[in-house]
């Protein structure tokens, strides 16, 4: 669906018709103009008035003009008030719901990011969570071999800290499953689609034919809310990461990823077997590209401001948005209004 904010108008007004009163506004500025003319006439007919200063006593100068003019002014500012102007702008977007999609699996055990992987993915979530406002709720999203919400979003920070803080490795990792879980926690009425795909055969490279609809919106559009993942892209279970992505990219929800591990990786021994686990950011790089959202990399837990000055930055988008100003027309009227008379008054001793 295409973006229907492209369509409205730059500048608008609820109630038109009310914008005849601007003739008012000319009839005045027509007498002003012709009172203003007859009061010239003594000075046409007796020069010497000009010369002894009478046809010009009270600052029959450009001052004269200036305190009507202003109230003109003002009294056109009113009648656009009233007439209730409205104009699309780009305001700063309310963020009100964050999910945090943390990888518990058996990889995430690794250390080749101090302490490990996994203590290092719930450090940045618990530092993104602290400087998160105080109006933006907050929910955690467990992912291994499954997938389940370890806290539903809530703006009590304490509670998801401890929610994160309990969280413990686990076996297998359902990449794809955590974002859909994660998807249906932000937007419920995306669960008989996630709920579809989760049962879906078809292979990760095929999409789903449901995301072809023209009801799908444009990739990142959803400003209320956004994922944050935090894994190192390994993923050997549940539905493929790439189709999560789409169906998440289908309802305008931005995924950010956090990768997790270095490229190098590093042998990891449990249970008794051992397999070198590697940071695969191909994939972490196609689910936020898919969604219209970025990527980053945490080697290094002393590296944690760093990544989230960067990504919180852009959990704070724009979007345009039709606003009524009424309020600023009127504003400037009886500004322009009271400008005229403390003026008259100044040079010439009246209001007007």
């Amino acid at each position: 669906m295409i973006d229907t904010m492209s369509r409205l108008p730059v500048f608008s007004f609820l109630w038109p018709g009310m914008l005849w009163l601007l003739a008012f506004v000319l009839m005045l500025a027509a007498g002003y103009v012709w009172l203003d003319a007859r009061r010239r006439r003594p000075t046409a007919h007796y020069p010497t008035l000009k010369s002894v200063g009478l046809a010009t006593k009270g600052g029959a100068s450009w001052r004269r003009h200036v305190s009507p003019a202003l109230t003109l002014l003002g009294l056109t500012a009113l009648i656009f008030a009233i007439a209730r102007p409205q104009a699309v702008l780009m305001l700063p977007s309310r963020i009100e719901t964050v999910i945090l999609v943390i990888d518990l699996s058996g990889s995430m055990r690794a250390q080749d990011v101090k302490p490990s992987r996994i203590r290092a993915a719930q450090q940045a979530a618990k530092v993104l969570l602290d400087t998160q406002p105080a109006g933006v709720s907050v929910g955690v999203v467990a992912m291994a071999g499954t997938a389940g919400v370890a806290q539903a979003p809530s703006r009590r920070k304490d509670d998801v800290a401890t929610a994160i803080d309990r969280l413990q490795p686990q076996g297998g990792t359902a990449l794809g499953n955590g974002l859909l879980i994660a998807l249906t926690t932000l937007l419920p009425q995306a669960g008989s689609d996630a709920e579809r795909l989760m049962n879906d055969d078809t292979t990760p490279t095929k999409r789903p034919e449901a995301f072809d609809s023209s009801d799908t919106v444009t990739p990142g559009s959803y400003v209320s809310g956004a994922i944050v993942l935090f894994s190192d892209g390994e993923s050997n279970a549940g539905p493929g990461v790439l189709q999560a992505a789409q169906l998440a990219a289908a309802h305008g929800v931005r995924i950010y990823t956090v990768g997790v591990g270095t490229t190098e990786g590093v042998v990891l021994s449990v249970d008794g077997w051992s397999a070198r686990v590697r940071l695969d950011e191909k994939v972490l790089k196609q689910v936020a590209d898919a969604t219209a959202a970025e990527y980053f990399r945490l080697e290094d837990a002393a590296k944690l401001k760093k990544v989230y000055r960067a990504l919180n930055a852009r959990l704070a988008f724009d979007k345009r948005e039709q606003v009524e100003i009424t309020a600023f027309f009127a504003a400037l009227g009886a500004l322009l209004a009271t400008c005229a008379g403390l003026l008259s008054l100044w040079w010439f001793g009246r209001v007007l």
